[in-house]
């Protein structure tokens, strides 16, 4: 019996019900009884009942014989025994406390989950769409080049506007600092400081 096989009948059976988490580990080296260890969970009795169910048609439609079911009275944990691979279908709480991946866990067996499509499609159903591929440019066309925007012309104009109102400023601030200077001048002159000047100096007198 091929395993490779056995286990993508195993897990296309379980894709499709929809099971989570589904992990393969390869327990050659753990037990001579089984070389695969399949987990997956469902997320109520009902559902892993069945991924149970699905998995069992799923390998006896490839020819491949289905040995056991364990657990479906309660359907927290079943077990369907393929003689070769034996997989563990679990609801969360169960798997979480079980934690059957540091039993078995050791080599993890890569598989792309849903490269294998084995349902037709049905007569009433409408075939999907072909995708849309670019058609293909002509050998000789030539590809435009990208528009680059056009880079603003200099603003001239503005610049020399604001080095004449800089200096027509400056101008004003120097004509105000020296007005200030000829009214303070102006008021340090008093009239009483112009009398004095103006009044004529007293002869001394000489002592007899």
């Amino acid at each position: 019996m091929d395993i490779r096989k056995l286990q993508r009948a195993i897990v296309d059976g379980l894709e499709d019900v929809k099971a989570q988490q589904i992990a393969v580990f390869n327990t050659e080296h753990l037990s001579s009884m089984f070389e695969r260890v399949i987990i997956a969970s469902g997320t109520s009795n009902r559902q892993t009942k069945a991924l149970a169910a699905s998995v069992r048609d799923s390998v006896k439609s490839r020819g491949m014989q289905v040995m056991s079911t364990e657990g479906e009275d309660n359907g927290e944990w079943i077990i369907v025994d393929c003689g070769a691979a034996v997989a563990h279908i679990m609801q969360p709480a169960i798997r979480d406390y079980y934690h059957l991946e540091e039993i078995w866990g050791g080599k993890t067996v890569r598989m792309k989950v849903g490269e294998v499509n084995t349902k037709l499609v049905k007569a009433s159903e409408p075939a999907p769409a072909p995708r849309k591929t670019a058609a293909a440019k002509p050998a000789g066309a030539r590809t435009p080049a990208p528009r680059t925007a056009p880079k603003p012309a200099p603003k001239s104009g503005a610049k020399t506007a604001a080095k004449t109102a800089a200096k027509t400023a400056a101008t004003k601030a120097g004509n105000k600092s020296a007005a200030y200077q000829r009214v303070a001048a102006k008021a340090g002159a008093r009239p009483g400081a112009r009398a004095a000047a103006k009044a004529p100096a007293r002869k001394a007198v000489r002592p007899r």
